[in-house]
């Protein structure tokens, strides 16, 4: 019997300089009027565009707001001066999203500490309030809490003072890109004579409402020439995994006794723009 040997190669889209893989401006909160504003009674205004570095996606918030007490930042490890071990030492400061709007989880700040965005995370459990930071056709609104200044607001629309002040945190519909892609470079299994392409997964996440797609070039040049298919072999049609870490078959017959590959990743954003899969790691396994 033939000896048949089996190898998956984890591909890091690190090595594109495109760790992490995500398509949007440094910061996606609307900077124009009063769309980039919470407000608090005691420290007064909270602004989310004026650091740059806000970003909403379907799965978290991360950087930093900007206030009279300093800083507030929406997850550990992209604050101003992170510790080395955010997620053993200070694993709940996250500001996470749960695809769909509803914000859960803690922000911080040096001058008057914890910031809760969900009831559902204190020892209280919502008995006394029911508060939750959601967001709503991109805009932010209702109520998070701090034990020492009492309630931001994300809204005027719930205090009933947007006739004087329209303030409101908005995501800008031009903050995340609605389809992208990207092109990987040229790799090499090694094998003269070509071998068969099995199975492709990724690692990353997939927010509600959008999507991942994957087409395939392969070669027995590194020079190519490189016709990128789908399942169907044609330029039209995408390998669409339901989510990360779940294998698609691929169509074999279209790259069969092939030395060399590439991929083209397509990432689509849902249909508000408020939020965008990311692609972390590649793997594509298969047998000569």
């Amino acid at each position: 019997m033939k000896n048949i040997k089996f190898i998956i190669y984890i591909v890091l889209i690190s090595c594109l300089a495109f760790f992490g893989f995500r398509v949007f401006a440094a910061t996606n909160i609307d900077g124009t009027d009063y769309n980039h504003w919470a407000w608090n009674d005691v420290v007064g205004w909270i602004d989310f565009y004026s650091t740059n570095d806000v970003y909403v996606s379907g799965t978290s918030i991360t950087g930093n707001a900007s206030s009279s007490v300093g800083y507030i930042s929406f997850d550990c490890a992209t604050s101003p001066d992170p510790p080395a071990d955010c997620s053993t030492t200070f694993p709940d400061w996250q500001v996470t999203n749960n695809g769909s709007g509803y914000l859960s989880g803690w922000a911080w700040n040096d001058g008057i500490g914890w910031i809760s965005f969900d009831c559902h995370d204190t020892s209280d459990n919502c008995v006394h309030s029911n508060y939750q930071v959601r967001i709503v056709d991109s805009e932010f609104t209702d109520w998070a809490w701090n034990d020492i200044v009492g309630w931001i607001s994300f809204n005027c629309s719930k205090t009933d003072t947007c006739a004087t002040v329209d303030y409101k945190v908005k995501i800008s519909s031009s903050g995340i890109t609605a389809n992208a892609y990207l092109t990987s470079s040229t790799f090499d299994t090694g094998a003269a004579g070509g071998v068969s392409y099995n199975v492709l997964m990724y690692q990353g996440s997939k927010p509600t409402g959008t999507q991942v797609g994957f087409q395939l070039a392969a070669s027995n040049s590194a020079d190519g020439p490189w016709d990128f298919k789908g399942y169907d072999g044609s330029d039209t049609t995408y390998y669409a995994p339901t989510g990360p870490n779940v294998p698609i078959a691929l169509n074999s017959s279209l790259y069969n006794n092939k030395r060399y590959y590439r991929y083209k990743i397509f990432l689509n954003s849902n249909i508000n723009q408020t939020a965008t899969p990311q692609v972390d790691d590649i793997v594509i396994s298969w047998s000569r």
